[in-house]
């Protein structure tokens, strides 16, 4: 297809701003003329958004219609994972639409829509609806939906690699199998620049997974993105600390040279962290804001319109912004702290400039020396243009169970046609008749062990075989609580007399049982119970045993981590690091041996009167805290006396009375069948997970008329259900599901098997008579209260140099090298 037989009024666009018309916008129209389903990947900055909706520009074109209507009614839907996003693309789809002079209305609907339109949206729908994954699902549950969509052409499927993955990734694919049912003939258009598996997007992407239906559409090559890293100046790599608060003065100048920078973080508190430190350091007072999903609607808003008018400086935000939204006018993107993926990092780096012709800029500040190598990784996967992301999994049985009460809403259905139409897509294609009439009957009486109350039947089957509501106030029911995403709740620290010593993540608070010990507010508590959304500790007398929890971190990649043990063993290439950099890794390789892609390495060593084993892991923060919780447990089976343990990304430092002289049984694989079931069934790990199926399966409501349920509400809801169906009916459909979470998402126990089959096969074990270098970062974390990251690191720091005097001591080393250190 050529350029020729793009409508002339989008022609003459492009030309009147002096644009091309782009080979993928030229095939992506083709490929709907051809009657395909397609799926985009291109850089950001390539006019994606605008080639999956040229099909549509190009069916209200008059050239196009002739002497013809419009069309009529809705024609486009347009999904993303944010609303902020929504609302960017409409702002920017409206311009072409205006000055091309097409007769077509868009709007955008969303959680923050006035309900007056909503209504007015089903009755008198725009032609392209721009929305969610949960406002659509929402909208399929109303009885008119199959007027709605019934003449619906096209979908369009933004940022697909942000959610294809994740639960609210299952709950659009039933969206659009149930909206292909209604319009069969009905395009489907997927659209990203960071996907590492281009043939598995099409997979999800296609109806009944055919993939050939899916046509494959490449993004013309653009700019190579200039990435560097940002060193000290004077000081050192440090050793440990998150917060990378030495480069605040150089990266004031740098915010200074430019006209708008976007600051990345990876948490929340190290954003409000970074910027407080900006503002300190802002001399010039420097329009400089702060974005993040913890911030009101109103201040996020009114940051966005800051940024859009080209009135800030810099912008401090979180993942909140990472996701397609076009500020064509920002210079450079920085990342503090480790990108933790080179598909993440790609996605940030395409802020910048946001133009296909012209390089992006972006600058990495590593907090420390692994994060450095991180960093170098992340830098060579852009080069090399490798992405990476999180595998595919089955659907959830939690939001299928949502999705089969959406479509009772909507109409009665059959068993039988309801499945096929859940088979088609690409999550749910492998479930069974048995497995979905076990979600059937929890849906219609919340399971074998609840079907006695009234108020868990739901919907129910007449003579005919016909699925319908119990009664027509369910459907308003299931409106007001229908939703994939569950807040995380803070959870009370507190003594039984009533003293309050702060709050914890309630991730954390759920992997402890009673006799736990960690050290929260300056103090060694023991866990006594947790109970109504608190956590209920007594004073102890023992050192703390587990690290406490700084808040929801990103996870390192399996891609990253290899490439950083790559880095690691290539000595050749250790010249181009910074000289304390390439010191670290000589002395590591002198005085023990260096963790490879293909080895386990494990080091002991004594330590202030304790004996240390180090697990260098590369498997990330959640899942080498769940080792450390796996490990300890087996320690005091076996008589080793543990004593607690600390984990970052790339290691997990344990200790105890007594030396780990083999830890082969403490890596066998029936460890993640014994240790594990006991310890997610002791703690409230399953518990947690059990809360958010049943609130996202709909049997316990967060929102009733008027009023909405707390956090702790909720909790006493789903905690008295749990122990009934533990002890009555521990196969039930939702016990399922959250066993699932709990391996998965909770714990990354996919992780911890491939980490134990390497184990098995290729495990080093190094005694040693003092600690090593690459055990200085996790070192420097034990015994400190974990407050959020950033906020300890310069007494790490202080920390760090005194376990590095012992661990880099030039005494004993080789001639040459110990020269190198003295010089």
């Amino acid at each position: 297809m050529t350029e020729s037989t793009i409508p002339p009024e989008i022609a003459e666009w492009f030309a009147s701003r002096d644009w091309r018309v782009r080979r993928h916008q030229v095939d992506m129209l083709a490929a709907a003329d051809a009657g395909k389903h397609a799926m985009l990947v291109a850089d950001t900055g390539a006019g994606k958004t605008l080639a999956g909706f040229l099909p549509t520009l190009a069916d209200f074109c008059p050239s196009r219609i002739g002497d013809g209507k419009a069309p009529d009614g809705l024609h486009t839907l347009y999904v993303s994972p944010l609303k902020a996003l929504a609302h960017d693309v409409q702002r920017n789809l409206v311009t072409p639409v205006e000055e091309m002079g097409l007769d077509m209305r868009i709007e955008t609907r969303s959680g923050d829509t006035p309900s007056d339109r909503k209504k007015r949206q089903r009755m008198r729908p725009p032609n392209v609806l721009l929305t969610t994954p949960e406002s659509l699902s929402l909208l399929l549950s109303y009885e008119d939906s199959f007027n709605l969509f019934a003449g619906l052409k096209r979908v369009v499927v933004d940022e697909i690699h942000a959610f294809a993955t994740q639960k609210r990734g299952d709950l659009l694919a039933l969206a659009l199998s149930r909206l292909q049912a209604i319009a069969p003939d009905m395009q489907r258009a997927a659209l990203s620049a960071t996907v590492a598996d281009p043939e598995g997007y099409r997979a999800w992407i296609a109806p009944w997974g055919d993939i050939d239906s899916v046509e494959l559409v490449q993004g013309e090559k653009g700019a190579e993105p200039q990435v560097e890293i940002l060193l000290p100046e004077e000081e050192r790599v440090p050793w440990g600390g998150h917060a990378a608060t030495w480069s605040i003065p150089q990266l004031y100048e740098r915010i200074k040279a430019n006209n708008t920078t976007l600051v990345f973080t990876n948490t929340r508190f190290l954003a409000e962290y970074i910027f407080q430190n900006l503002w300190d350091a802002n001399e010039d007072n420097l329009p400089i804001g702060i974005h993040h999903g913890s911030l009101s609607k109103e201040a996020r808003r009114k940051v966005e319109g800051a940024m859009a008018r080209g009135e800030l400086r810099a912008l401090v935000c979180t993942a909140s912004l990472d996701l397609g939204v076009d500020w064509g006018d920002i210079d450079m993107v920085v990342q503090m702290g480790a990108p933790k993926g080179s598909s993440r990092l790609l996605q940030r780096i395409g802020r910048a400039n946001h133009r296909l012709d012209q390089p992006s800029r972006a600058l990495l500040v590593p907090g420390n020396r692994f994060e450095f190598l991180e960093a170098t990784a992340a830098m060579q996967a852009v080069d090399e243009g490798q992405r990476d992301g999180e595998d595919f999994r089955p659907g959830g049985l939690d939001v299928l169970a949502q999705h089969v009460m959406a479509c009772a809403c909507a109409a009665p259905f059959r068993e039988d046609n309801l499945l096929a139409e859940v088979r088609s897509c690409w999550p749910y294609a492998m479930i069974d008749a048995e497995q979905f009439g076990r979600v059937l009957e929890f849906v219609a009486t919340g399971g074998y062990a609840l079907k006695a109350y009234d108020k868990f039947k739901r919907i129910t089957r007449d003579r005919d075989g016909v699925w319908r509501l119990t009664h027509p106030e369910q459907a308003a029911r299931h409106r007001m609580n229908a939703g994939i995403i569950v807040d995380s709740e803070m959870l009370e620290v507190r003594f039984r007399n009533g003293r309050s010593l702060g709050k914890v993540e309630e991730r954390f608070a759920a992997s402890l049982r009673p006799g736990d010990t960690f050290q929260f507010a300056g103090v060694n508590v023991e866990v006594e119970q947790l109970k109504d959304m608190e956590l209920i500790v007594r004073g102890s007398s023992k050192a703390a045993m587990i690290p406490s929890y700084g808040g929801l971190r990103l996870p390192l990649t399996t891609h990253l981590a290899d490439r950083v043990r790559a880095l690691v063993v290539d000595r050749a290439g250790w010249a181009r690091f910074p000289d304390d950099v390439r010191e670290w890794l000589e002395v590591q390789d002198w005085r023990s041996h260096l963790p490879g892609p293909d080895n386990l390495l494990v080091e002991g060593f004594p330590h202030a009167k304790r004996h240390y084993t180090v697990y260098y892991t590369f498997t990330g923060w959640n899942a080498n805290q769940s080792l450390g919780m796996l490990i300890t447990a087996r320690m005091e089976a076996m008589g080793l006396m543990p004593g607690g343990f600390v984990a970052n990304d790339y290691s997990l430092a344990v200790w105890g009375l007594k030396p780990v002289e083999d830890p082969r049984p403490l890596l066998s694989p029936d460890i993640l069948t014994e240790e594990f079931i006991d310890w997610v069934q002791d703690s409230h790990l399953l518990r947690r997970a059990f809360r958010e199926v049943a609130v996202i399966g709909g049997l316990v409501e967060r929102q009733h008329p008027g009023k909405r349920k707390s956090g702790r509400q909720v909790t006493f809801s789903t905690d008295l259900i749990y122990d009934v169906l533990r002890k009555y009916e521990p196969d039930h459909v939702l016990i399922e599901a959250a066993w699932a979470d709990a391996r998965a998402r909770m714990t990354d126990i996919g992780r911890l098997g491939d980490l134990l089959d390497t184990a098995a096969e290729k495990l080093d074990h190094v005694q040693l008579d003092r600690v090593s270098p690459l055990a200085v970062p996790v070192m420097v974390m034990i015994g400190r209260e974990s407050v959020p990251q950033g906020a300890q690191d310069d007494e790490l720091l202080l920390e760090a140099e005194t376990l590095a005097g012992a661990a880099m001591r030039v005494d004993e080393l080789p001639e040459g090298l110990a020269g190198d250190l003295d010089g």
